[in-house]
């Protein structure tokens, strides 16, 4: 058992995500390095300074651009979109550990005996065309068809076969113009030793363990209750996750924390225990500001996030505008070892213009000098990330 001041489990979270003091990632390297340590970032579509991604990284990796990320997924074939928390980018060696989803999705097929004859008409059309988009595969009818793993249903049928054909690991995303799709076959680009790869699990639970083990590492530290952060693990549930951080626990491959004034336990891996022992010394590092993804890793246990920095964090997206606190895409604001604020910021790319809407400081902050020369740094380099060449406050 380790006890752990309420500081130092924000710092522990803070260096292990890289986002105290001195940047601890740096270019594609950093990248590759980070996505590896946390296992996914997750993916959303809407841009409004920036896609969830992109935002991740710019936050901890020094020298980021969008084109970096672009390159890793779509030329490197480093990265890879596939589902995991959610719509997701993961390190394409990870692939054979996802099997079963793509073989129940295989099975699921079945359930739709007209699905194999559009199947065969998508084959045909990449085949001859190559990496395409719904749009450009035209297919007559409509297709009521609900996904097994992925993130849509409906009656297009362009659309449905596509993403049939994704779930079960035939086709990839090819590559991504704004919020569309582009699929091409997965043996052109997966090597084959990872395409063709069993099963490792074929146990549910060292499966599930596996999944627990990413999750934390996802995040640092979290606990062994209902979470955002064990979302789109198929079969845990409170039983199952409960013996798999008995068995992880007996198996010395995570540890327990205990934080001040916190009734619940915490957990890290055991592979983080040097970086417990570096906050164990009460550092002081370098402040620095940083704005923050809305569904960032760090972020993916809210409530984990509101007891350990006093922070509050919704994202108001789907919220009726009425009914909004604070903004549509507000991104908190994390100066130093704490969350400060929040900003609501738009970039409006055809003008080269970044707008930053509003800011909201969290009670008991005061705007001081040395925290408004931070964030107006933190915004200009955020203007650099967006396109953007001037801003308007």
């Amino acid at each position: 058992m380790i006890q752990l001041t309420t500081r130092q489990a924000r710092q522990f979270l803070l260096l292990k995500h890289g986002l105290l003091g001195e940047y601890k990632f740096s270019g594609k390297l950093g990248v590759m390095e980070f996505v590896r340590q946390v296992g996914c970032i997750q993916y959303d579509p809407i841009d409004v300074c920036g896609k969830n991604a992109e935002l991740v990284l710019q936050s901890r990796i020094q020298g980021f651009t969008k084109k970096m990320l672009d390159e890793i997924l779509y030329q490197d074939r480093l990265l890879i979109d596939y589902p995991d928390k959610n719509l997701a980018i993961i390190p394409v060696e990870d692939w054979p550990y996802f099997e079963r989803y793509r073989e129940a999705a295989r099975q699921h097929a079945k359930r739709y005996p007209e699905m194999e004859a559009l199947t065969e008409q998508a084959r045909t059309h990449i085949h001859n065309q190559g990496a395409l988009s719904s749009d450009e595969l035209q297919m007559d009818g409509g297709f009521s068809w609900q996904s097994a793993i992925h993130w849509s249903s409906g009656n297009n049928a362009s659309r449905s076969v596509l993403e049939q054909m994704y779930s079960t690991g035939e086709l990839i995303i090819h590559h991504k113009k704004g919020t569309r799709k582009y699929y091409d076959f997965s043996e052109k680009y997966i090597p084959p030793n990872l395409l063709h790869a069993p099963e490792p699990f074929e146990d549910e639970l060292e499966h599930h363990k596996w999944r627990v083990l990413r999750r934390i590492g996802a995040v640092g530290l979290l606990w062994n209750r209902a979470s955002d952060a064990w979302l789109n693990i198929w079969g845990l549930k409170a039983g199952q996750r409960n013996e798999v951080f008995r068995q992880l626990l007996n198996e010395d491959r995570i540890i327990a924390v205990t934080v001040e004034q916190m009734k619940d336990k915490l957990y890290c891996r055991k592979e983080d225990l040097p970086l417990i022992e570096v906050v164990l010394q009460n550092p002081a590092p370098k402040m620095r500001c940083e704005l923050i993804a809305p569904l960032d890793n760090l972020l993916w246990d809210r409530k984990l996030i509101n007891k350990l920095f006093g922070f509050d964090y919704t994202w108001e997206i789907y919220t009726p505008a009425i009914k909004r606190k604070f903004g549509y895409y507000v991104l908190p604001i994390l100066y130093g070892e704490s969350f400060i604020g929040r900003a609501e910021i738009m970039a409006e790319r055809k003008a080269g213009r970044l707008v930053v809407k509003n800011i909201w400081y969290e009670d008991g902050i005061e705007p001081t000098e040395q925290i408004r020369t931070a964030l107006n740094k933190c915004v200009q380099y955020f203007a650099i990330f967006n396109g953007c060449e001037t801003i308007s406050q």
